[in-house]
């Protein structure tokens, strides 16, 4: 347990174990536990799970890269974050948090106010947004703004993905392997 505690208190280990829980979750939520519970719940249970998740989701993939950045060994300051070579080694990083801000404090809050309107739109029109046959215009221009939220969303999460495993090929450059 000795070594275990003492590698606990140098960066390098923040700086792997931070990586890891941000490529871990990144690849979990958008390729494993999203389509799982898509599959397994009702459209209105897994609405309700996505907007519990989100929040929490998009805010580690904001921070996490930040503590990345902030324990990545020869950086001293986050003003070196900005600077050449550094911002070479970090750039994937950074968008990554930026990404997943936009995410977070952008498109999240546009996509769920999408939401708010369809549930009054589900009431007005005494059916479910997603319920065979027609629906009135109104639900049918609600569902293609959701739908340009939801895939702006994907798309912005998946450039976040993007940089985290370039960060991770950053990384695998700079390790000597030695059979």
């Amino acid at each position: 347990m000795g070594a275990t505690s003492s590698s606990l208190k140098t960066p390098a280990s923040w700086h792997v174990l931070s990586y890891g829980v941000l490529l871990g979750s990144q690849f979990y939520q958008s390729f494993i536990g999203g389509t799982i519970a898509f599959k397994a719940l009702s459209r209105p249970a897994f609405s309700q799970l996505q907007q519990n998740i989100f929040p929490v989701y998009f805010g580690l993939q904001t921070l996490l890269p930040i503590a990345t950045i902030l324990t990545t060994p020869g950086i001293h300051s986050f003003a070196e974050v900005f600077q050449y070579p550094s911002r070479l080694r970090t750039g994937g990083l950074l968008l990554t948090a930026v990404s997943s801000a936009l995410n977070w404090f952008v498109i999240g809050p546009w996509t769920t106010g999408i939401m708010r309107e369809r549930k009054v739109q589900e009431t007005k029109d005494g059916k479910k947004y997603y319920d065979e046959g027609p629906k009135s215009e109104a639900m049918e221009k609600l569902n293609k703004r959701f739908g340009i939220a939801h895939g702006v969303s994907s798309l912005v999460n998946m450039v976040g993905l993007i940089g985290t495993v370039g960060y991770g090929l950053v990384i695998a450059d700079r390790m000597v392997y030695r059979p």
